[in-house]
């Protein structure tokens, strides 16, 4: 499965800085609201130090991590949602990403102005969180609108639906976000999947702070980077990035925590597979049985799924081999109960 996030933030706060960075892709950056029109895409590999550790053991002709896409937006403004700096164009480019970044600015500059006029983080979550919510209302007035229609028509679908939006509006309305409303999983959540909710999606911050402040607690909730540093370390080559950040006593780079956040935010994890052709990581949801893991690398694998032969990577690295693994018994059988844990090297047999 392909990881959508998109990102959104204030005008200045170093977000398109800090998608250049993770990505590499050459952005508009300008001290000016509206700069990036377009969305900005770049995929990213995730990194995985046991893609190339179990390609040497199988001298794989290829290896091929597994990816995460970033979409970058314009920065939104107060009245975003009522179409200002054309902010209802710009959130429908995030409507189908499976979880929203928010990038909050907390560091000083006098050369970038800051949108509002002062630094306030939390303020700055507020306008942004607000903005989101007045967007998704819009959605939800427009389908009642015609959900009461289908009532009028007698349609007795219309009646649940209503339900469900009635109870999501009045919870907008009230300043919350949507996923903080309790939907049965089976009955009401099917109902609002096509609306695509911005605030139902998974949410999480990015502090965008100094360099002098990235050992620093700060006063917000939220992943600690500095967009200036992490556009230091994308010019460099690989080994003077790695230098770079022992000397700042840097344990991982931003992009590393970026992906360690989404996967713990999505509940996700990843399988591996690996042969002379290639070493592969496949990403799937925590708590998936084996032959939906099997469906992620090709539909007919999931229905004509057998069993899965699956061993724990670092016990494949010791074993030396798949056929050294199997000689010493380490490998396992397993069936179609099987829950799939993070790390499983996995070779599935199917008819």
């Amino acid at each position: 499965m392909s990881l959508q996030i998109g990102i959104v933030g204030l005008p200045n706060v170093g977000k398109s800085t800090l998608f250049k960075a993770l990505t590499k892709v050459q952005v508009d950056a300008s001290n000016y609201p509206f700069c990036t029109i377009d969305p900005n895409v770049g995929v990213v590999a995730v990194p995985d130090e046991r893609l190339d550790k179990l390609a040497k053991m199988s001298k794989s002709e290829k290896v091929i991590p597994t990816t995460i896409e970033f979409v970058d937006i314009a920065g939104l403004v107060k009245g975003a949602s009522e179409g200002e700096g054309l902010g209802n164009k710009f959130l429908a480019n995030i409507r189908e990403v499976d979880a929203i970044a928010q990038v909050i600015r907390d560091f000083e500059d006098s050369d970038v102005t800051h949108v509002h006029g002062e630094l306030n983080p939390k303020n700055d979550m507020e306008v942004i969180n607000l903005e989101l919510i007045m967007a998704d209302l819009k959605i939800i007035d427009g389908r009642l609108e015609r959900v009461e229609r289908d009532i009028k028509g007698h349609k007795k679908e219309a009646v649940e639906e209503k339900e469900v939006l009635v109870k999501l509006k009045t919870a907008l309305e009230n300043g919350q976000l949507a996923r903080t409303v309790e939907l049965d999983p089976e009955k009401e959540e099917p109902i609002i999947k096509s609306l695509s909710l911005l605030t139902r999606k998974p949410m999480f911050y990015i502090i965008n702070v100094s360099e002098e402040d990235i050992d620093k607690e700060v006063g917000v909730e939220g992943i600690k980077i500095s967009a200036k540093i992490e556009s230091e370390l994308a010019e460099l080559p690989e080994e003077e990035a790695v230098e770079m950040m022992k000397e700042l006593g840097m344990k991982e780079s931003g992009l590393d925590k970026l992906i360690k956040a989404s996967y713990k935010l999505l509940n996700l994890i990843s399988f591996l597979t690996t042969g002379e052709d290639e070493t592969r990581a496949w990403t799937i949801k925590e708590g998936s049985l084996a032959p939906q893991a099997a469906g992620v690398i090709h539909t007919d694998f999931e229905k004509g799924f057998i069993r899965a032969e699956v061993i724990n990577w670092e016990k494949l690295l010791a074993a030396g081999s798949w056929s050294g693994a199997r000689d010493k018994g380490e490998l396992r059988m397993e069936g179609k109960e099987y829950v799939m844990q993070d790390g499983d090297v996995v070779e599935f047999h199917h008819s």
